[in-house]
């Protein structure tokens, strides 16, 4: 008897489940009742011959082959966003939706004006923003256009260097009225300092120039740029934030200029089979133009 292939709502489903811990809430995320996604994952698991989740009252534990299926489950599931996204509107036209993807401050602050722009004169293409860290796969299709801080190691995307971002210390004019002014680099350990609540790669470049601070150093710790910079603002205390940005808020103070010597290689990248598209094609020479101003302004 041949087996029949599963369809994607059931892989849907199982996808759903696996992100969000519980039928409930995979339900809720989905849109469907608790019961449709049960009978989802039973029909899969059926299908596949396979127990995908073991079943407990504390709730659904993923099991081994479930955890095997995932990313295969989840370029499944960027290849259908991503389908219909290209069905969103002919290629020849602008319209339609765009996925772009960034870092969280880059796409909380810098963004939203050039987007903006970008709206004004297409009114009829829907921008998706995903914000997140982390390097999502343009080549699997998470999103159509990534602006990243990090040179593209996949050689076949389309990718266009804008410039680097530079980084420098900041802090509020009311912190600095309070605790002082730092002369140098030394003067940084009698302040409150902003920092991260675990080791990243600016901390380790300032480990390698001699220019070190640990965690322990830090009076206000977070692992969200956004956060630290809402702490600066907010006159906590001395923090690292895009310089770009410290000259957008006449508040700000950039302390000792060119002692931090950490900047920000900054690339916008697309998807090769997106050039195609005219709705891409556009609002990826906008934001390399928007970017680029962006960059050459904050230097």
């Amino acid at each position: 008897m041949t087996r029949s292939e599963p369809g994607w709502e059931l892989y849907r489903s199982f996808l759903a489940v696996l992100r969000e811990g519980s039928l409930s809430a995979a339900g809720r995320a989905l849109g469907l009742t608790q019961p449709s996604v049960g009978r989802h994952v039973e029909e899969l698991e059926r299908a596949l011959g396979a127990t995908l989740f073991t079943r407990s009252p504390q709730g659904l534990t993923p099991t081994e082959t479930a955890l095997e299926l995932r990313a295969h489950a989840e370029v499944m599931a960027a290849a259908a966003a991503a389908l219909l996204r290209a069905a969103s509107g002919p290629a020849d036209e602008v319209a339609g939706s765009v996925r772009v993807t960034a870092s969280v401050v880059v796409g909380v602050e810098v963004l939203p004006p050039i987007l903006a722009a970008f709206r004004r004169d297409h009114p009829k293409v829907a921008i998706e923003l995903s914000l997140s860290n982390e390097t999502e796969d343009l080549l699997r299709r998470d999103a159509d256009i990534a602006v990243r801080m990090v040179r593209p190691t996949q050689g076949a995307l389309v990718a266009r260097h804008l410039g680097v971002i530079a980084l420098g210390l900041h802090a509020h004019r009311d912190y600095l009225e309070t605790h002082g002014t730092p002369a140098c680099w030394d003067d940084l350990a009698n302040h409150s300092l902003i920092g991260f609540d675990t080791e990243t790669a600016i901390i380790r470049s300032l480990r390698a120039r001699g220019r070190y601070f640990g965690r322990e150093h830090f009076a206000f710790r977070a692992d969200s740029d956004v956060a630290q910079l809402a702490a600066i603002r907010a006159g906590f205390g001395i923090g690292i934030c895009q310089v770009g940005l410290g000259r957008r808020d006449p508040d700000l103070v950039h302390l000792l200029p060119g002692t931090l010597g950490f900047d920000l290689d900054t690339w916008l990248v697309m998807h090769p089979d997106l050039k195609s598209s005219r709705r891409v094609r556009l609002l990826y020479d906008h934001l390399a133009l928007g970017l680029a101003d962006y960059i050459r302004n904050g230097q």
